[in-house]
């Protein structure tokens, strides 16, 4: 068959290629996929010829004539294959140079106007030198080259197809585009040859520097080396003799992983780090690594669910089991159970438990995980400064490890376990990042579907676990997480509900814990009022446990020293209660300091619960200055100075001098002095203390209030009323003044509490003043220089907590 331009009809078929050059006499594969092209190839059958063009930049999906190269190549259709719809591999193989004039219409696909072209071979004497060094070259580099090159290379008489020659050896090379272009456009033989003769030079050179590695690479192979093929060698030998399995374990690492039902992704990550660990000396660093990250993906539960018990009687039926009280609470519980229930949907809103500790916010998210059959899991997450304590460490690091989400997913081992975040308040800000910024990912329904641990580095699907956080005051908490989170307000106990949970839960418990039979101790209700009356005074039931564990202690120490000690006779009665706590640590004093005018009783709200706060002041010889103290805050102070401009204005209506402040000197005074106290609703205690002073009109003993007041006397709402009642009630307060439009907010204190409370709802100043002070004014309390403050006032169980009127 002729090599040389036969001759042929314009325009032809014309296909352009973004990569690469079809060179005569050669064979390419060449993949098919721009429509036109696809056109072409369905129009196209073995044996048509075709024009086949080279684009000089590949990223054009419609060249023009400008964006092509002037030579092409005429080509012959040998096989066309169909790889899928759309996709085709078109095999050519190249007959002549042709020079490209111009493209038709592309449709349906590209027609080119080309002509032959005819090659330059005016040096006969050099052309034929340069072929004969071509092939001394190609004799040295016969034992790379392929057999159908060298097959092709037989049936070629290379003097008289001298390009010929040049382009099948430029074919069997690998070379970037632009030089296979350089060699196309060579239309001068002797040219093409001393080309193709560089690019044999350059890959006789290449292969001699990659034999010399190869040798010096075995040269200094070491005594790592050796010792990995003897223990392979080793290995080998062992299981011959069926002395065990394979020493390093990852037999059944590979059997477990490839049990999993893993997403597409995680599946290709796994399968390429399996196929790195495979040829690999166990005794390399990045062994041990991988082996830890492929055992920590195994051990994750990637479809593994526990049984879900949706019976949301059962349900209800194990809360009241586990708590008794709380019923606000654990009716949302139900109610975010039953939304689940009925739409099938496992997303949904994030419950945050807010409330003073000791109320039973833990509690409440393992009795959840025990009533609906989840696994529980706990995540402490107080003190956490560093972002990769929630999200991980990058592999990249020594001794890096997942986060704290991901391994408790490995301990709960189910993909929707119970999780509570506790402590969701007490995160820290450390130069190493935010945990709470990254909280705001696993907390979002909507985003915790692809949750990515950046140990793991693969998206994993929180959206089936149940979140429940627990904080003692979201005040700490970012907008933005505070936004995530629905929030559910513990407030604390009353005293009912106290002894309740004792008699219940608390005895009973620690009577097992030190060994003592059910029947072996009884506490008299009297006993048990006066512990929680005078031993504590807490939102919660704490410190309660610690005070029924000192009295179990002491009677287990009795029959450990007598064991024919009848220890079921022992009954603790109110009597007793000091021979086993010792003195009492609060008592009310609410009426010795409220004993003379000047001091008021007021209301406030602490991390802790509620508290009740004592506004004490006083007078003396000077020139007008006002003194506060107590460790309080701007807002506080600000309040004081305004109830004083108050009092100066409404002088002539309370019946003092107007020019009182010329002579005298007024000190306002907070007890508790170490604990720090701010807030706005200390206003109306403050106006009443002032005018309980300069009056001298006594503040009712058994009244406490709360709210701010303006300048002008209005009593404004303010918040934790709950709290603060129930702080009153405890501390004995029968009457409380509150805003007049906090009245919605006694709804939510206990039915118990509000029937042993008279609520007086003030507007405005003169409200609180005619329902606080008592009747006419005492005149040996305004003389200058009397002691205001009684020097045997009780403890009042003041501890290291910030008080926030607030």
């Amino acid at each position: 068959m002729s090599r040389h331009p036969s001759s042929f009809e314009s325009p032809l078929p014309f296909l352009p290629m973004r990569d690469g050059v079809l060179f005569p006499g050669a064979t390419m594969s060449v993949p098919v996929g721009r429509s036109r092209s696809v056109a072409l190839v369905r129009s196209a059958r073995e044996g048509d010829t075709v024009a086949v063009g080279v684009q000089r930049d590949p990223r054009i999906d419609d060249p023009a004539i400008a964006d092509l190269i002037p030579l092409a190549t005429r080509a012959r259709v040998v096989r066309v294959i169909k790889v899928r719809r759309n996709r085709y591999q078109l095999m050519l193989e190249g007959l002549a140079r042709v020079h490209l004039d111009g493209l038709l219409a592309p449709q349906p696909y590209w027609r080119a106007e080309v002509r032959p072209t005819d090659e330059i071979v005016d040096k006969p004497l050099e052309v034929r030198a340069l072929v004969e060094s071509l092939q001394e070259k190609l004799g040295s580099l016969s034992a790379v080259l392929s057999d159908p090159l060298k097959k092709r290379l037989q049936s070629l008489d290379p003097h008289k197809e001298p390009g010929f020659l040049a382009d099948i050896v430029a074919s069997a090379l690998s070379v970037t585009t632009e030089r296979e272009i350089a060699i196309l456009s060579a239309l001068d033989v002797a040219e093409r040859l001393r080309m193709v003769y560089q690019l044999l030079v350059e890959a006789e050179t290449m292969a001699d520097i990659k034999e010399s590695l190869s040798r010096e690479m075995q040269r200094e192979m070491g005594k790592n080396q050796r010792e990995a093929m003897l223990r392979e060698q080793l290995k080998a030998i062992r299981k011959e003799l069926g002395e065990g399995e394979s020493g390093d374990g990852q037999d059944a690492l590979r059997k477990k992983l490839a049990e999993l039902d893993l997403p597409e992704d995680a599946r290709e990550v796994v399968d390429k780090e399996l196929e790195r660990l495979q040829g690999m000396n166990s005794a390399q660093a990045e062994h041990g690594v991988i082996v830890k990250y492929l055992e920590f993906i195994a051990s994750l539960p990637w479809n593994d669910r526990a049984e879900v018990n949706d019976d949301l009687t059962a349900v209800e039926q194990t809360l009241d089991d586990d708590h008794y009280g709380l019923d606000d609470v654990k009716e949302r519980i139900l109610e975010h159970l039953a939304v689940r229930k009925m739409t099938g949907n496992q997303r949904g809103a994030i419950l945050c438990l807010v409330g003073p500790p000791g109320v039973g916010k833990t509690s409440l998210g393992q009795s959840v995980a025990d009533a609906t059959g989840r696994p529980f899991v706990r995540v402490a997450l107080g003190g956490v400064r560093d972002e990769a304590d929630v999200r991980g460490h990058r592999r990249t690091y020594v001794g890096a490890l997942p986060g704290r989400i991901l391994n408790a997913l490995v301990r709960g081992k189910a993909k929707n376990p119970v999780m509570l975040l506790d402590e969701i308040d007490k995160l820290g800000h450390g130069w190493l990042g935010s945990p709470e910024a990254a909280l705001l990912e696993v907390l979002d329904p909507e985003q915790n579907h692809t949750f990515t641990d950046h140990y793991l580095d693969l998206a994993f699907d929180l959206s089936e676990v149940f979140f429940i956080c627990t904080a003692n005051t979201i005040e700490t908490l970012s907008p933005p997480l505070r936004d995530r989170l629905e929030i559910i307000e513990l407030q604390g106990y009353t005293m009912d509900e106290k002894a309740e949970i004792a008699k219940r839960h608390l005895l009973p418990k620690k009577l097992d814990e030190h060994g003592l039979a059910g029947d072996a101790l009884t506490i008299s209700a009297d006993a048990l009022s006066a512990i929680i009356r005078d031993y504590t005074r807490e939102a919660g039931v704490r410190q309660l446990t610690r005070e029924l564990t000192k009295i179990c202690r002491a009677i287990t120490l009795k029959v450990a020293r007598k064991p024919d000690y009848k220890a079921k006779a022992i009954r603790v009665e109110e009597s007793d209660v000091h021979d086993y706590l010792g003195k009492p640590r609060f008592f009310n004093d609410v009426a010795e300091r409220l004993a003379i005018p000047g001091v008021a009783t007021g209301l406030a709200w602490t991390q802790t619960g509620g508290d009740i706060l004592f506004i004490e002041s006083s007078r003396m010889h000077g020139k007008g200055r006002l003194e506060i103290t107590g460790q309080l805050g701007d807002v506080m102070k600000e309040s004081a100075r305004a109830a004083l401009t108050y009092v100066r204005s409404h002088a002539d209506e309370f019946g003092v001098e107007p020019d009182f402040l010329e002579s005298q000197d007024l000190h306002v005074h907070v007890p508790a002095g170490a604990v720090p106290k701010d807030g706005p609703s200390a206003g109306v205690t403050i106006f009443t203390a002032l005018t309980s002073l300069l009056t001298g009109r006594r503040v009712r003993s058994d009244t406490a209030m709360t709210g701010e007041c303006t300048l002008r006397g209005r009593v404004l709402p303010v918040g934790g009323i709950k709290a603060k009642v129930l702080a009153a009630h405890r501390a004995g307060i029968k009457r409380v003044i509150l805003p007049k439009k906090n009245h919605r907010d006694i709804d939510d204190v206990p039915v118990e509490v509000r029937d042993d409370l008279e609520f007086i709802m003030a507007e405005d100043m003169t409200d609180v003043l005619a329902a606080a002070l008592e009747g006419p004014a005492d005149p040996g309390a305004l003389e200058l220089g009397r002691d205001h403050i009684n020097p045997d006032d009780g403890v009042s169980g003041a501890d290291d907590r910030t008080a926030s009127m607030a």
